[in-house]
């Protein structure tokens, strides 16, 4: 049997025995929700379109869950009021499914390209491991809509802003119109100089907005007046689910969180991330600046559930990005890798909820709090990627070798011919700039 034959077989193997074993660990570890938000959209919409209600005025029976989204979220979910129930869970099943293989693509694929690996045996594997991760896995028990949204701003960040294309900034303003938080990578344009595609998507979200507005005037003026500010719609800040910093603070003292105390922690954080963004995008790294910005939309967001956490998927991706850029046996690679799995592990324990009831005490907040701090994890220490010419090789040494991804800090110039061309140019995205 030829060698590329027994290489193919030996793939399969290892994918199915993959999958087997991912089905084995869910049917243990997920968390069974029955689609309990998807449940609040479809009946919130029913009552706005079938029996006349207010959709802000729908409170899921028996809970104090409502629809807390803006009205073009609600205009962009209104086929689901003409589905059966069953039809809408499997629409929103293959839509996450779908935009979560698409995105994975963009960010594993150069990864497999660099390596030497088949591309589907790359994808393959990555989709598995994704099944199993925690956010991704509560994203899709409770119907929610993490994906699209994440997905909206990866065709931005990762296809249309690195090519120069007029239209950056469309995904971003339709996934802030949908849900408030993707906003902050409105800031992370501004932030980087991006003028123009931030201008894109200040003026895409506002246009979603009004066009909301004039087609649901009585739902826009309830959200924006009321619905927005009802903080007890969302849950309580404390439970441990709320893996943002505004949770961590809550758990220290849940009967009186010091809102000051938040407040000096969420602009520290807001220092570094903007810092460590601009270093991202003078690299011209957009995948880095995407999870850079999705680690400190979940930090200072007041609440971020645990499935909130599909943002970490692009920072863990490209731990392993660049890792495997690394040279082989370095200590880089060893410890990029193994701060990858690590922080995977962690997040397909379900861990935190061993403190669900009482998170007091050292082990407590170290424990009650882990997705937080690998979030923290991630923005400060995410390499940030550029070419350096490896040591020895002058201005004749030629190009430096694929794979020399480095961080920003201690970082060779670019060469000449480089610093000619833009950063999107520079950079193709989840593998190292390439020097021409």
């Amino acid at each position: 049997m030829a060698q590329g034959a027994k290489r193919t077989i030996g793939q399969v193997v290892s994918v199915c025995c993959l999958a087997v074993a991912v089905a084995l660990f869910l049917s243990v570890a997920a968390v069974r929700h029955g689609f309990f938000d998807l449940k609040v959209y479809y009946g919130a919409l029913n009552f706005w379109v079938h029996d006349g209600g207010e959709i802000y005025d729908f409170l899921k029976p028996g809970t104090q869950y409502g629809f807390t989204y803006p009205p073009f979220a609600a205009l962009a979910m209104l086929p689901m009021a003409a589905l059966p129930w069953t039809a809408a869970i499997v629409v929103s099943v293959a839509a996450s499914v779908l935009v979560s293989a698409v995105l994975i693509w963009w960010l594993v694929d150069p990864i497999a390209r660099r390596a030497g690996w088949a591309r589907w045996y790359a994808l393959a594997l990555a989709l598995l491991l994704a099944a199993a991760f925690e956010p991704m896995r509560e994203t899709v028990n409770f119907g929610q809509v993490n994906m699209l949204l994440l997905f909206l701003v990866a065709v931005d960040l990762l296809r249309l802003l690195p090519a120069g294309n007029r239209w950056a900034g469309v995904g971003i303003g339709l996934a802030a119109a949908i849900k408030l938080t993707p906003g902050i990578f409105v800031v992370y344009l501004l932030v980087t100089g991006r003028w123009r595609a931030a201008l894109t998507a200040v003026g895409t979200a506002a246009t979603a907005s009004l066009v909301a507005a004039a087609l649901f005037p009585d739902a826009s003026r309830e959200f924006w007046t009321s619905a927005l500010w009802n903080t007890g719609r969302v849950g309580e800040l404390a439970f441990v689910s709320n893996q943002s910093l505004r949770g961590v603070v809550a758990r220290l003292n849940p009967e009186h969180p010091s809102t000051l105390a938040w407040a000096v922690l969420v602009l520290a954080t807001l220092a570094v991330w903007a810092w460590r963004s601009r270093a991202a995008a003078a690299a011209g790294d957009e995948a880095t600046g995407l999870a850079l910005t999705g680690a400190v939309m979940c930090l200072i967001s007041p609440v971020t559930w645990v499935h909130h956490l599909v943002w970490l998927l692009p920072g863990l991706i490209l731990l392993v990005d660049n890792g495997m850029a690394a040279p082989a046996r370095s200590r880089r690679r060893r410890v990029l890798l193994a701060s990858a799995a690590i922080g995977y592990g962690f997040l397909i324990s379900r861990i935190v909820w061993a403190w669900e009831k009482d998170f007091t005490g050292v082990d407590g907040f170290l424990g009650s709090n882990t997705y937080v701090w690998i979030s923290l994890a991630l923005l400060l220490f995410l390499p940030v990627r550029r070419w350096a010419a490896p040591a020895g090789l002058g201005s004749a040494g030629g190009p430096p070798p694929a794979g020399s991804a480095v961080e920003a800090s201690g970082v060779a110039q670019l060469d000449q011919t480089e610093r000619g061309r833009s950063a999107g140019q520079r950079h193709a995205v989840g593998r190292p700039l390439a020097v021409r």
